[in-house]
């Protein structure tokens, strides 16, 4: 059975990413799914000098081994200042250090959630246009606006928001499946 890697770019407790995720997840019967939290993977801000005196710290070593075995990933990511948030970043600088591209040339389905209602575009875009570079094949977008107004009780609400997210896993699976 194929493998899907699934993370939220958020580190809060309270993510609504990671709370998109853990709803994505659940239209993903066709593959196993492993749902992390990347602030459980230590990673201080990334510098060559620490590179050099340190190493590679240990927490991003064995995220490096979960990003190997992944077949595909489910990411959701907030927005901090119409970009890519802080942790997220480091962390990605942290796994680009080690040997291969970062998403090893594997689907990637990238997602936002915002409590605004640009949901997450301007994060979107940035990464669209950057993860190629990482090694992602991104296959789709999915945008969640208003996330208040639109999810509750663990779930999309909105029919025509939940339907395009239904699409756009099918869309993940389908590259799953052909990778």
């Amino acid at each position: 059975m194929k493998k899907i890697l699934a993370f939220s770019g958020s580190f809060s407790s309270e993510s609504i990413n990671h709370q998109l995720i853990g709803y994505a997840t659940g239209m993903l019967s066709d593959a196993s799914v492993t749902v992390i939290r990347l602030s459980d993977f230590d990673a201080p801000i990334y510098s060559k000098e620490l590179e050099k005196t340190s190493g590679i710290p240990s927490g991003i070593v064995a995220l490096r081994a979960l990003f190997t075995e992944a077949d595909a990933f489910l990411i959701s990511t907030p927005e901090y200042n119409s970009s890519i948030p802080a942790g997220l970043k480091n962390t990605l600088d942290w796994i680009s250090r080690m040997e291969g591209k970062i998403f090893q040339d594997k689907p990637v389905l990238l997602m936002a959630a915002s409590p605004g209602g640009r949901g997450g575009q301007g994060v979107l875009s940035h990464l669209t246009a950057v993860l190629p570079f990482w090694g992602a094949k991104t296959v789709n977008t999915f945008s969640l606006p208003r996330f208040a107004e639109n999810f509750s009780d663990g779930r999309i609400t909105d029919t025509e928001l939940d339907a395009s997210l239904r699409s756009s896993i099918k869309e993940l699976l389908v590259a799953l499946e052909q990778s």
